[in-house]
């Protein structure tokens, strides 16, 4: 029986076998992270110094960005710079920190696209009481507790995994540490208590689910009541972006732990490990910028201030 603690390292997946298919996937994850730091870091900055922005919508936007911004930080760069030095190494320290990051940071974000659900429910189906029920303190409150959750979820996965004994080696199937993939190397039997731990998690991001799926019915049945085509417009483009988000985190994930084992390979996990982990946080900027005349607005006016044009 080998134990985690007498190997000080972890082998990665790697992409490819040559050295310029490494370059290829180096020079591709950069560009991804770059478009993942330049289109969440503008969000942030422009909710920021924009005052008109300072509203509980664009308030969980902001704290959206900066969770994508943290988990494809958490994963990319590692894998990045092994393809570049040629090497899959990655330490058993900075194994479980990566477990830790990623899990924490997934976690707060689907609790925080809950309450993001929540808020898109009052504004349109209780407009009048918006105002009391969605308050700075009842806001920061909402978020705190997104981050909280995600924080105890982790910490609890996190020690839980590494206290499992390893006897199947240290080669994780993954270019970074899946927490699915490391009790793949655990001994007979001595996963089940981190299986136990995951039911429950999934249990309570179902009833998230299910929550966001029932606020996104009522909404939906309150717009369509909307006397005006241009209420209904607006309350669209406003919740449609939101539903993007939320359809997109959970299909590629929910692929990701629940397809078929027919289907399931070492190149196949690959992909739909870059479809869930690397390309969101890409993407999700895009998707909230593209119906929302407000954020291009200020988007536009930050991007004209540091190039010093008049705006």
């Amino acid at each position: 029986m080998t134990n985690g603690s007498s190997f000080n390292e972890f082998l990665l997946l790697a992409f490819a076998d040559t050295w310029e298919l490494q370059l290829l996937h180096f020079s591709l994850f950069l560009g991804i992270y770059l478009a993942a730091l330049l289109g969440n870091g503008l969000i942030i900055t422009a909710i920021a110094c924009d005052h008109r922005l300072h509203t509980p919508m664009y308030f969980f936007l902001l704290n959206l960005s900066l969770l994508d911004l943290g988990s494809v930080s958490t994963t990319v760069p590692k894998s990045m710079a092994n393809s570049l030095w040629d090497t899959r190494a990655i330490s058993y320290s900075g194994c479980a920190a990566q477990v830790f990051f990623f899990f924490f940071l997934c976690s707060a974000e689907f609790s925080l696209l809950t309450v993001m659900a929540y808020d898109r429910f009052v504004a349109i189906c209780r407009p009048l009481h918006y105002g009391i029920i969605m308050g700075s303190r009842a806001c920061v409150k909402m978020a705190a507790a997104a981050w909280a959750s995600g924080f105890l979820y982790a910490l609890l996965h996190t020690a839980n995994t590494f206290s499992i004994p390893l006897c199947q080696g240290n080669t994780v199937d993954q270019f970074f540490c899946e927490i699915p993939q490391i009790l793949k190397l655990s001994c007979s039997d001595s996963y089940l208590r981190e299986l136990g731990l995951i039911v429950v998690s999934a249990c309570l991001f179902f009833g998230c689910f299910i929550f966001i799926v029932v606020s996104y019915v009522q909404i939906f049945t309150a717009v369509l009541r909307f006397p005006s085509e241009q209420g209904r417009h607006k309350a669209f483009s406003m919740c449609l972006p939101h539903l993007a988000v939320v359809s997109l985190f959970i299909s590629t994930g929910t692929f990701a732990y629940l397809k078929p084992p027919s289907i399931s390979s070492p190149a196949v996990d690959l992909v739909v490990a870059v479809l869930y982990v690397v390309v969101p946080p890409a993407v999700n900027p895009l998707i909230y910028s593209m119906r929302n005349k407000e954020l291009k607005e200020a988007v536009k006016k930050l991007i004209q201030r540091v190039q010093g044009q008049p705006q």
